[in-house]
C-alpha cells in the first residue's frame, strides 16, 4: 500500500510523461496524429486480404472478426516491445532525480492505452457501416476486459523494461518474440481452429482470454463467459505480481547500469 500510496503522489508525473510522449510521437510528421488510426487500417488492408482472399478463412465479415482483436493486440505488443525501453530512453531523468521508477513503465503503457482508446473510435465506425450493429449489454463489459489487458499490459511492461537495463539485446529480441506470440494468439484465426491437443498451450497464453472476450463483446455481440473473464483477470494480476517482485528487484541498480 506504501508504495501505491508513493506512485499515486507523483501521478502529475505520470500525466506529463503521457502529454509529452503522446504529443512528441508524431511530431515532425506531415500526417501527425492520424498514423494512430492508419497504421492499424493498413494492418486490417494487409492481413484481411491474405486471410479472406488469399487463404480463404471463410469467416463472414473477417475485416471486423480481425479488427476488434488487432486492435487490442498492438496495444499489448506496442506496451511490451516499446516499453523495454522505456528506462534507458530515461535514463537522464533516472540518474539525477529521485521518483517511484515504477512511473515510467505505467506512464509508457498509458499512452499506448489511451492510443488503443482513440483507434476504438474507428472499430466502432467499422461496426456501423459493416451493419453488424452493436449489443449494449455487451458492450458494458468492455471496459473490464480492457482494463484486465492494462494491468496484464503493465505487468509485462515492468517486467522487461527492468530486464532490458540489464540485458540490452532483449529489446531487439523481444520483437521476435512478439511475432510468435502473436501467431500463437488467436488473432487472426478461430479459436475453434486449435487442435485439442495444444489446447492448453494456447489457453496458458494470457492474451488468449482477452482476445476471446473482445470478440465476445464486438464481434459475436454477446456477453463475455465469466470463466473467460475470470481466467483473463487471474492471468493479468499473476504476471503484474511478477513484474512488481522482479522490477522491485532490479531497480536499485538502475543508475549504476544506466
Amino acid at each position: 500500500m506504501s508504495k501505491i500510496k508513493e506512485i499515486y503522489a507523483y501521478r502529475q508525473m505520470i500525466v506529463s510523461l503521457v502529454r509529452k510522449d503522446l504529443r512528441g510521437r508524431y511530431k515532425g510528421s506531415i500526417l501527425g496524429f492520424l498514423w494512430t488510426f492508419i497504421n492499424p487500417l493498413l494492418q486490417l488492408m494487409v492481413y484481411t486480404m491474405v486471410f479472406s482472399v488469399i487463404l480463404r478463412a471463410g469467416i463472414d465479415k473477417y475485416y471486423l472478426f480481425l479488427f476488434v482483436a488487432l486492435i487490442p493486440w498492438i496495444f499489448f505488443s506496442a506496451s511490451v516491445t516499446s516499453g523495454s525501453s522505456c528506462i534507458i530512453a530515461q535514463k537522464d531523468l533516472v540518474k539525477k532525480i529521485y521518483f517511484p521508477r515504477e512511473v515510467l513503465p505505467i506512464s509508457h503503457v498509458t499512452t499506448c492505452f489511451v492510443n488503443m482508446l482513440l483507434s476504438f473510435i474507428v472499430i466502432f465506425f467499422v461496426i456501423a457501416i459493416s451493419g453488424v450493429g452493436i449489443n449494449i449489454s455487451s458492450v458494458l463489459y468492455l471496459p473490464i476486459i480492457m482494463i484486465v489487458e492494462y494491468i496484464l499490459a503493465l505487468g509485462m511492461a515492468m517486467i522487461f523494461s527492468a530486464l532490458t537495463v540489464y540485458l540490452r539485446d532483449l529489446e531487439y529480441i523481444l520483437g521476435i518474440i512478439i511475432m510468435a506470440w502473436q501467431f500463437l494468439t488467436p488473432i487472426m484465426y478461430s479459436i475453434d481452429i486449435v487442435p485439442e491437443n495444444i489446447m492448453p498451450i494456447f489457453m496458458a497464453n494470457p492474451m488468449t482470454p482477452i482476445i476471446i472476450a473482445y470478440r465476445d463483446i464486438l464481434y459475436y455481440k454477446q456477453i463475455p463467459q465469466v470463466s473467460t473473464l475470470l481466467h483473463a483477470f487471474i492471468l493479468g494480476i499473476v504476471f503484474l505480481i511478477i513484474g512488481n517482485i522482479i522490477f522491485s528487484k532490479l531497480q536499485k541498480h538502475f543508475a549504476e547500469e544506466l
